[in-house]
C-alpha cells in the first residue's frame, strides 16, 4: 500500500498524457470538515500530492455548513480555478454543487462521499454495502459460534446520519449480512448522526433496555471509543477470548480501529482503501484539466477489504489506519 509521502511520486508517471510534469493548475479542494481520522488523512493525501506535482490548492473548510461550501466553490469558480476536488456535507448538497461547477465548465470530482444523484461529476467511492456487509459477517459469525443453535441473539447496529448515502449502503450492508441468519438476531438500532454525542446518549439508552449485547456493528470506526465509554463501565468491554466478549465491527479503517483490532477488543473493520482513493480523485483531476474535459462524468469504485482479527499478521500495512499508527499517528 502506498504512504502519502510516496503518492505523488506515483501520480506524477500516472497522468493522462503520461508525462512526468504538467503544467501548474489551480485546483479548487472544499471540504465539509476535518473531525474524523479519515477525513484528516484524506485532506493530507489530496493535498500533498497535488502540491508535489507543481499544483495550486486553494483550500476551503465548509465546517459542515451546506450553504457556506456552496458559496466558497462558487467563489473559487469566480477566481479561476482549473478544477474542483469536493467532500460534500450530503448527497443532495452535493448535486447542487456539481451542477454550479459543470455549469461554469469547471470540471470536478467528488471524493467518498457520493451524491444522492451519481449521474454527474467524477465520484470517487467506496462499496459501502458490500464492506459493511462483509465486516458484519465475520463478527456475526463470530457471535454464533458462542451461541446456542436455537439462542436469538440481540445485535447493535449504529447507524451513520441518514441523508449521507455512505451512511444508508453501510445500513443495507448490515442488514444484508443479518438477514442471512433468519430469526437468528434481534436487531437493536442506535442512531448517531455522526456525532459522538448523540451516539453516547443512543447507545447509554439502547444498553439500558437491552443489557445482553451479543455483537455490535458501528457504521464508523471514529465511533470505537463512544462505543468503549458506553461498554467499560458495565464489565462488557472485553478482550477476545474473555468471558463476555462481544464482538465487535466498524467501517472506515482508522489508526483507532487498528489498535483496537491488534488489542484484542475488536474483532474486524471494513476498510475503505484511502490511498487509491485519493489517488483516483488526484488523478481524474488532472487528466481533466490536462484534456479540456469540463464535464467529466465517472463512477469510480474503491472495493476495499476487510481486516479482521484473524487476517491481520498478513493484510495489517494494507489499511491506512494501520500505517498511520505505524508512523505514531495516535501519539500526535
Amino acid at each position: 500500500m502506498m504512504k502519502i509521502a510516496t503518492l505523488a511520486a506515483t501520480l506524477l508517471l500516472t497522468t493522462a498524457a503520461g508525462a512526468t510534469t504538467a503544467q501548474a493548475a489551480n485546483i479548487c479542494f472544499s471540504f465539509q470538515d476535518l473531525e474524523t481520522e479519515f477525513w484528516v488523512a484524506g485532506h493530507k493525501a489530496i493535498t500533498t500530492t497535488l502540491t508535489e506535482m507543481g499544483h495550486n490548492v486553494l483550500e476551503r473548510n465548509a465546517n459542515e455548513d451546506v450553504n457556506k461550501q456552496l458559496e466558497q466553490i462558487k467563489d473559487c469558480i469566480a477566481q479561476g480555478v482549473d478544477g474542483v476536488i469536493m467532500i460534500p456535507q450530503d448527497g443532495e448538497s452535493a448535486n447542487t454543487i456539481i451542477r454550479e461547477s459543470q455549469n461554469s465548465d469547471v470540471p470536478i470530482v467528488v471524493f467518498n462521499r457520493p451524491p444522492a444523484d451519481t449521474g454527474q461529476g467524477v465520484i470517487v467511492v467506496a462499496d459501502n454495502a458490500g464492506i459493511a456487509e462483509d465486516a458484519t459477517d465475520f463478527v456475526l459469525q463470530q457471535a454464533l459460534e458462542g451461541a446456542a443453535d436455537d439462542a436469538k441473539l440481540n445485535a447493535v447496529v449504529i447507524v451513520g446520519d441518514l441523508g449521507d448515502s455512505n451512511a444508508i449502503a453501510r445500513k443495507q450492508g448490515f442488514e444484508a449480512a443479518v438477514a442471512k441468519y433468519p430469526d437468528r438476531f434481534n436487531v437493536i438500532e442506535v442512531a448517531s448522526e455522526w456525532d459522538a454525542a448523540t451516539a453516547l446518549a443512543n447507545l447509554e439508552a439502547a444498553v439500558t433496555a437491552n443489557p445482553q449485547i451479543d455483537v455490535m456493528f458501528t457504521s464508523s470506526d471514529f465511533l470505537f471509543p463512544t462505543i468503549r465509554s458506553v461498554l467499560e463501565p458495565r464489565g462488557m468491554w472485553k478482550k477476545i477470548g474473555e468471558e463476555g466478549h462481544i464482538p465487535l465491527a466498524g467501517l472506515d479503517g482508522d489508526a483507532t480501529a487498528c489498535q483496537l483490532i491488534k488489542d484484542g477488543f475488536v474483532d474486524a473493520t471494513g476498510v475503505q482503501d484511502l490511498y487509491f482513493e485519493a489517488e483516483a480523485s488526484v488523478n481524474a483531476i488532472v487528466q481533466a484539466v490536462e484534456a479540456g474535459e469540463t464535464d467529466p462524468n465517472e463512477i469510480i469504485f474503491d472495493p476495499g477489504f476487510t481486516l479482521t482479527s484473524a487476517n491481520i499478521g498478513e493484510r495489517e500495512m494494507d489499511m491506512w489506519g494501520c500505517v498511520l499508527l505505524s508512523e505514531g499517528f495516535l501519539n500526535n
